[in-house]
């Protein structure tokens, strides 16, 4: 029984603690805004191949001198073989304004003083009204994503319990972004992957602990939902350890190998999987308990046989 009492106690505390951060969150948003990457806001990616003996921290200098700005050099997975990316100047408005191809620098030139045989292979420009159609887009594929889950769990549970899983799954996204805000870590179209992929992953978290309470109340109709909560979290508790933590180490391993490009990819999914496992307890079964939750809202009822 003490036991019990504690379990109900802790998930309360969370569920205020997921309050707590949700609202920091998005002060924390509303206040710094996202770091945008080139995806989003425009620029030049250039793909280039040099001297295997040349380091990223030597091409990085020049490039940052000659562009006036932070440059991102990442390695293409072959010596030698580098992919350097910058922003377009501020006049720069569109794609095909005529300052475009101004906003390209020579980086054949640039790092001449490094190598004299260094070979652009392409180099192409992402203008920002282009980064805006792209914002746009992912925007919605988050929305869209967002009303269908909606969708799928007022069908598959009474609005009380489904409303429990959504709110978790809003928690979940608002908590990942609220991490990039304040780390001011390049938000890109991977992180922007990452976050569709946190929805599907918390979404099952969540479907594995609503489903258990639904059975419970179905088999218990005069049980209290808050014991049918608890029953609910200690049977699933083990099966989303396992779960949650066999995929952490497969985001690790991807966090350590995967290099700089899917470092923010990575970083989005080992958060996910850690909020997504805390607020489908957290907020995934103490809001049906606040909405009212009852077992007579899953009362079987019989088939009258006559018309």
């Amino acid at each position: 029984m003490k036991n019990i009492n504690r379990l109900t106690k802790w998930r309360h505390l969370s569920s205020l603690i997921s309050v707590i951060i949700v609202i920091l969150s998005l002060a924390i948003i509303s206040v710094k805004g996202f770091n945008w990457g080139l995806d989003f806001t425009g620029g030049v990616v250039a793909e280039v191949t040099m001297s295997p003996k040349i380091t990223a921290s030597e091409i990085q200098p020049l490039m940052n001198a000659a562009s006036k700005q932070d440059v991102s050099v990442i390695s293409a997975g072959e010596p030698g073989r580098w992919v350097i990316r910058y922003g377009l100047p501020d006049s720069v408005k569109s794609i095909d304004s005529t300052d475009s191809n101004s906003a390209v620098l020579d980086v054949k030139q640039v790092l001449s003083p490094l190598d004299n045989n260094v070979k652009l292979i392409n180099s192409s420009v992402v203008g920002p009204q282009v980064g805006q159609e792209l914002a746009e887009q992912g925007g919605l594929a988050l929305l869209i994503a967002m009303l269908c889950i909606l969708g799928y769990l007022s069908y598959r549970f009474e609005w009380r319990l489904a409303a429990g899983s959504l709110c978790a799954l809003v928690h979940d996204v608002i908590f990942v972004l609220a991490f990039f805000s304040l780390s001011q870590m390049e938000f890109n179209l991977t992180v922007l992957a990452a976050l569709l992929a946190i929805l599907g992953y918390s979404l099952n978290d969540s479907i594995i602990i609503a489903d258990r309470i639904r059975e419970v109340l179905i088999l218990r109709p005069k049980a209290k939902t808050v014991d049918v909560n608890n029953e609910a979290v200690v049977a699933t508790f083990s099966r989303t350890m396992v779960t949650s933590g066999t995929t952490l180490m497969t985001v690790v391993a991807l966090w350590i190998m995967g290099g700089e490009p899917l470092q923010g990819f990575s970083i989005a999914m080992f958060i996910g999987i850690l909020v997504g496992t805390w607020s489908s307890i957290s907020v995934g079964t103490v809001l049906p308990e606040k909405l009212g939750l009852l077992p007579a809202h899953y009362k079987v009822e019989a088939i009258p046989e006559t018309p």
